[in-house]
């Protein structure tokens, strides 16, 4: 089922997620949805917070090249373990703050630990877009926004047209 996402400012999208203790049908069911929804949207990354739901649980698949088979990844209380000095910019987007984009420099390369949907644990070094996707999204379970990397008046002025956006959508 296709989920609805929230729409920055909401207080939601600024509030750390809590950690998953124990993997259910439910939670599974979950990131199914979220799967859908970020597909949908279109989108390469979906947090749990992005949907209202506050669990650490994210979803991503930054395959882009045409033929190329899409390699959906469910991730459970995912956490960088280890990333690297070398840094990278990319003009990021998000499905919370649609239409808006902005440089931001994160690591380029990271070491991820997470739970799958089979309940193992698993470690993955990620690079490119790859890398710069799970941190974004990683941000988002701890109530962190990509515009939060912006100077203030980027900031403010995004979150302006925002405001304005859902004022719109509020009358449709």
């Amino acid at each position: 089922m296709k989920r609805t996402i929230l729409l920055h400012p909401d207080p939601r999208l600024k509030k750390a997620a809590a950690p998953v203790d124990d993997l259910s049908d439910e939670l599974r069911a979950l990131a199914d949805d979220m799967l859908k929804t970020m597909y949908d949207a279109p989108g390469i990354g979906l947090a749990a917070p992005q949907i209202g739901v506050s669990s650490r649980l994210i979803v991503l698949d930054c395959v882009k090249e045409e033929g190329e088979p899409p390699r959906p990844l469910v991730m459970f209380n995912p956490e960088v373990i280890a990333s690297s000095d070398r840094l990278n910019t990319y003009e990021e987007g998000c499905l919370s703050i649609p239409d808006q984009f902005a440089d931001v420099t994160r690591p380029a390369e990271v070491e991820v630990r997470w739970i799958d949907r089979d309940g193992n644990e698993r470690t993955e070094t990620f690079d490119k877009l790859w890398a710069t996707c799970v941190q974004h999204e990683i941000d988002h379970l701890d109530g962190k926004l990509f515009i939060d990397y912006l100077k203030p008046l980027k900031r403010q002025m995004i979150t302006r047209k925002m405001v304005k956006l859902k004022r719109e959508l509020a009358r449709t």
